[in-house]
């Protein structure tokens, strides 16, 4: 059987972590774009420690710029998923969602887990789009 090649692009942000487990920010076969679970790190560092709102809004344009570099945007997303370590700060989380997504409203799924790499982080994002 042949096998067919898709061009395959990936974005790498710089972070220790893509190198030592061997992953890519995000990645674009044909017209799928898929996004990395995705932290407020900056430069080594948590960003917005202790704030749900802030690292949702950091981790939301991290990945903004991720799609811009695979010739897509926000309104190419269909789906995001939505790790935090305290489901009862939903709505601070969801509120920078919804600046985001209000007008776009892909589903989304929002889940608690137990922890995430850093004790300092409190969400992690996933996100899959579909470009053209």
């Amino acid at each position: 059987m042949e096998r067919i090649c898709v061009e395959r692009k990936q974005v790498f942000t710089g972070s220790p972590w893509e190198s030592t487990v061997g992953y890519c920010r995000a990645i674009r076969i044909g017209d799928r774009i898929e996004v990395a679970g995705t932290t407020a790190m900056k430069d080594g560092k948590v960003f917005g420690k202790g704030s749900p709102y802030e690292q949702t809004r950091f981790i939301l344009q991290t990945i903004e710029k991720a799609l811009e570099e695979l010739g897509a945007g926000l309104d190419n997303v269909v789906r995001t998923r939505m790790f935090v370590t305290d489901i009862s700060k939903w709505e601070e989380f969801g509120k920078a969602h919804g600046e985001f997504f209000k007008e776009i409203q892909p589903v989304a799924t929002m889940v608690e887990v137990k922890a995430l790499i850093d004790p300092d982080l409190l969400i992690e994002i996933e996100v899959e789009a579909a470009a053209p």
